[in-house]
């Protein structure tokens, strides 16, 4: 049976979906490449909430999300922006998503490398920010989890230039415990970060980044760079101390950064791993042989549909994401915490679920297809 679904035009066009699922497995652990998936939240749908309200979270559903993740062998990167850090899930919310999910890590093996910020902060002085990011810092390390030190709205919004970016973050890589993941997350992700490390020019930016990380190598296990700049990614990380890894964070050129060239290769952080889970866990053990073209062949087809759901704005990806998730049944609503199910289109919307549906990314594929109609019902599209 086809489907109709709309256009940007607003014309309706029939779309056969798929009877078939690919169908990976959960499979052994990835020995050439670390891959974290940001993970997203799932909201409570019963909560008498409004947009600007605190999270209502399903904890149930969140965590269960996370053991699906776990059980393909992928890392979770907890409570970073691909769970509404700073659009609906604020840092209480955040601090009780940490506890949770690194209590269930280690309850079933999982990895876990949560997100550290200042989001507690509306605004501040360097020494408020500085507590703040402490206060957090020790929130993760006590739950067990590794830190990511994530970039701050507040620091951009106090520092007068590269000095204050090294100030404080040398100040709290002397403190950490262990190893943390550096996060250059840029302005197309969050316009309050424009001008990070000191500067809008990306190349003076990312010598105040690797400078703060070669005063303090011994405490980067790595550094997520979300530029959306696959050059300026190879680039960086060719400079990187020794032993310090890259992640990549650029769900636009995410195979070929992972797939890597005769000097280096790049790990993995990706929001757009939280749909593509299980198909990107099958693509890494590929790699895994060293078969480069079949890893390729398998994550090639995927990108379509990453820069579909990451274009501008950016930042409402995460619309795309849950939205995916429900189709794929791993929850039962497509309701999101600050109502931000609202942030993409119908069309946005039916575009996702044609480009996942061709990948076989639903377990089953009717309920996908139920549940896809009845949203268009929702919006007033006749079956």
């Amino acid at each position: 049976m086809t489907i109709r679904l709309p256009g940007a035009g607003g014309a309706l066009r029939s779309y056969e979906p798929r009877t078939e699922p690919l169908a990976p497995t959960p499979g052994t652990p990835f020995t050439s490449r670390t891959v974290f998936s940001a993970a997203h939240v799932v909201a409570d749908p019963f909560a008498d909430v409004s947009p600007d309200s605190p999270a209502a979270v399903d904890w149930d559903a969140t965590l269960a999300f996370r053991r699906h993740l776990w059980a393909h062998g992928l890392g979770v990167a907890e409570a970073m922006d691909t769970a509404q850090r700073g659009m609906g899930l604020d840092w209480a919310g955040a601090a009780e998503l940490i506890r949770r999910s690194a209590a269930e890590a280690r309850a079933v093996g999982g990895r876990i490398a949560c997100g550290v910020g200042t989001d507690q902060l509306t605004g501040g002085s360097l020494a408020e920010i500085r507590a703040a990011y402490e206060e957090q810092l020790a929130v993760v390390e006590e739950a067990g989890a590794q830190a990511i030190l994530m970039a701050s709205r507040a620091l951009a919004a106090a520092a007068k230039g590269p000095e204050d970016y090294l100030e404080v973050y040398g100040h709290l890589l002397r403190q950490a415990a262990g190893p943390v993941i550096l996060h250059w997350l840029g302005p197309m992700f969050d316009p309050a970060l424009d001008g990070y490390w000191g500067s809008a020019d990306l190349d003076a930016a990312t010598d105040t980044f690797l400078e703060a990380i070669a005063a303090h190598p011994d405490k980067v296990d790595g550094v997520k760079i979300s530029l959306l700049d696959a050059q300026r990614e190879i680039d960086l990380r060719r400079r990187l101390p020794r032993g310090v890894r890259c992640y990549t964070g650029d769900d636009f050129h995410y195979p070929e950064l992972i797939a890597g060239d005769e000097q280096g290769f790049s790990h993995a952080l990706l929001g757009i791993f939280d749909p593509l889970g299980p198909l990107a866990a099958e693509a890494v053990r590929v790699l895994d042989t060293g078969d480069v073209k079949a890893f390729r062949g398998l994550l090639d087809p995927t990108v379509e549909l990453s820069r579909h759901l990451f274009q501008a704005p950016t930042r409402f990806y995460k619309t795309g994401v849950v939205f995916l998730a429900w189709l794929a049944g791993h929850q039962t609503h497509f309701t999101m915490v600050g109502g931000l199910q609202s942030a993409r289109s119908l069309p946005h919307l039916a575009r996702a679920y044609e480009l996942a549906d061709g990948l076989g990314l639903f377990p089953d594929p009717r309920l996908a297809e139920e549940r896809m109609r009845n949203l268009l019902s929702l919006y007033g599209v006749n079956r």
